[in-house]
C-alpha cells in the first residue's frame, strides 16, 4: 500500500480582528491566565490585541457559541468551567475519533511521517526533562495531529481539531496533570512502535487506552486526588 503524507503547510491565511481577539481570549485560559469563572472584560483584550472593542465583542460571542465562555446575568462572559461530565464526554468522542483516524488510514508509519513523528518524540523527552509542560503541551497537540491529518482522515482530524483546543482547556496544557508527562510520552512512543510495524489495529487500541488514561488523570485531578 502506497504511503500518503499529510499536506505541505500552507502559509497562514488573513485572520479578522474579531478572529485575533478569539485566538487572545483561547490562550490565555489554555495557558491558565484566566480560569474557569473568571470575566473576559472586553476593554482589556482590546488593548492586549491592540483593536477597538466591536471586533472584541464578536469574538466573545463566537466564543460562547463554542461554549469557551458562558453568559452570566448581571455578570457578562466567563469562562466556562468543566465538570467530570463534560470531560468524558470530551475525552470519550477523542478516544473514538483518533483510532478511527488510524484504522481510515490503513498504513504504517515510514518516511517523512515518521522521520517527523520521531522528532516531535525526542523533542517531547527534551521537554519533560526540563520541566516545561507548555512545550509537552505544543508537542502533544503535534504528535496526534501527524497521526490522525491524512488523506484518508481529513473530515475526522478537522473535527478533531476542536475537540483538541476544548480537552487542553479542560486540563490547562498539562498544567493539571503535569505528573503524566513521562506516562504520555510512553504512550505516543508504543503508538508510534506499532504503526511503525504496521499493526494498525494494536495502535488503534494503544490510541483508545492512552485517551482514557488521559481522561482518567483529568477527572482525578478535578477532584481534588494527588
Amino acid at each position: 500500500m502506497t504511503e500518503t503524507f499529510p499536506a505541505p503547510e500552507r502559509p497562514q491565511p488573513f485572520r479578522t480582528k474579531a478572529e485575533l481577539a478569539a485566538e487572545h481570549i483561547k490562550q490565555m485560559i489554555m495557558s491558565g491566565q484566566t480560569p474557569p469563572g473568571t470575566k473576559i472584560v472586553t476593554r482589556v483584550v482590546a488593548q492586549a490585541v491592540g483593536i477597538s472593542d466591536t471586533p472584541v465583542r464578536e469574538a466573545i460571542k463566537q466564543l460562547v457559541s463554542e461554549e469557551w465562555l458562558v453568559e452570566r446575568p448581571h455578570i457578562g462572559a466567563v469562562v466556562a468551567d468543566f465538570t467530570v461530565q463534560n470531560v468524558r464526554e470530551l475525552y470519550g468522542i477523542r478516544a473514538a475519533l483518533t483510532s478511527l483516524a488510524l484504522q481510515l488510514h490503513q498504513a504504517p508509519l515510514s518516511g517523512p511521517r515518521l522521520a517527523a513523528v520521531d522528532e516531535v518524540l525526542a523533542g517531547s523527552a527534551v521537554a519533560i526533562a526540563a520541566g516545561d509542560v507548555a512545550a509537552f503541551a505544543a508537542l502533544n497537540r503535534r504528535f496526534h495531529s501527524l497521526l490522525c491529518d491524512t488523506e484518508q482522515s481529513r473530515l475526522v482530524h478537522r473535527m478533531l481539531v476542536g475537540l483538541w483546543s476544548k480537552t487542553e482547556t479542560a486540563q490547562r496544557g498539562f498544567r493539571l496533570v503535569p505528573w503524566r508527562l513521562p506516562q504520555s510520552h510512553a504512550e505516543h512512543v508504543a503508538i508510534r512502535d506499532a504503526l511503525a510495524e504496521g499493526d494498525i489495529a494494536r495502535a488503534s487500541e494503544l490510541q483508545h487506552a492512552h485517551e482514557m488514561a488521559a481522561m482518567n488523570a483529568l477527572i482525578q485531578a478535578m477532584d481534588g486526588e494527588p
